[in-house]
């Protein structure tokens, strides 16, 4: 099996050349003759494609101008939600975004994934896939929903039962985690506070939360949407939310995990994208007073206790 990655509008002596170079055609200067002499070197189909030789050179060719059994790849980033992925999969060309979030939520198809229960949201793994363009919306669920599970091992089930939770409730840890920091070493800091609060039945407090369950958020997270009640308002409600409030990186899942030994309760932003953290509320009203001097309350990006 060999891979060959046509670019879009890439000129067909490149192809040829990629081609030649690995050995799924043995004359790169005939086949990019024959190509011109039949006007099918500007009819490439872009994409992933994978050659299972030997081939001839027409059969290669046809497989381009075709398109057949080509690949195209998509990176989907960390921490997106459900509809973020829709949007992106839309602007790429690969799904019609109503269609795939409407194939998200059929009973049928959630069944199909093992996610009946859950839905979802969480179990749509961040990674680089090569789709075809015959793909439906369904398959291409199916396909992330597929990679997740090859990333959640048997190991990290075995240390949730160790933890006393679910999986799902890792997945649901790991997307508030994913959404409060995007640095590294504060990810096990993150989740020892979210842990340290569960186990002492202190509400969460979780900003993202509570603008994911608004639904249509404008930016500006106010202490009138801190007082909305909604299944994911982390302030009015204790203990997690119903569900992932997005799709968690392997980073967040393993913080999730194995959260750092450390008593930490808050922890305020310092505005320069990490974090102050603290035990007490007292240190945390002080580290608020640093941080935020310049920041009303309402415009802070996350905070914890003296709301």
């Amino acid at each position: 099996m060999v891979e060959v990655e046509v670019n879009r509008g890439e000129p067909f002596s490149v192809v040829a050349r990629k081609l030649s170079d690995r050995g799924v055609i043995s004359n790169r200067m005939l086949l990019t003759l024959w190509a011109r002499l039949w006007g099918l070197d500007r009819k490439l189909g872009w994409g992933h494609y994978r050659f299972e030789l030997p081939l001839s050179g027409r059969a290669v060719l046809n497989r381009l101008v075709l398109g057949k059994g080509a690949f195209r790849r998509v990176a989907i980033p960390e921490g997106l939600t459900v509809k973020e992925i829709a949007e992106l999969l839309e602007k790429k060309g690969f799904v019609k975004k109503e269609q795939f979030l409407a194939q998200a939520t059929k009973p049928e198809v959630l069944a199909l994934l093992g996610l009946g229960h859950t839905g979802v949201e969480g179990y749509l793994f961040p990674d680089t896939y090569h789709l075809a363009p015959a793909d439906s919306e369904a398959d291409i669920l199916r396909t992330m929903v597929s990679r997740f599970r090859q990333v959640f091992t048997e190991t990290m089930e075995a240390r949730a039962e160790e933890l006393g939770l679910t999986k799902h409730e890792v997945v649901t840890l790991a997307s508030l985690i994913e959404k409060e920091t995007s640095l590294e070493r504060e990810r096990p800091l993150i989740s020892a506070v979210f842990h340290n609060r569960l186990k002492r039945a202190m509400p969460l407090q979780s900003d993202p939360t509570v603008i994911y369950g608004l639904g249509d958020f404008s930016g500006n997270l106010t202490r009138k949407h801190l007082r909305t009640e909604t299944p994911y308002n982390t302030y009015l409600i204790p203990g997690l939310p119903p569900t992932p409030i997005c799709n968690p990186s392997i980073s967040s899942l393993r913080a999730a995990l194995y959260p750092a030994s450390v008593p930490y309760l808050y922890f305020v932003s310092k505005n320069d994208g990490s974090h102050f953290f603290s035990v007490t509320l007292e240190e945390h009203n002080r580290a608020v007073k640093i941080y935020q001097i310049n920041f009303t309350r309402a415009s802070r990006p996350s905070r914890r206790g003296g709301v």
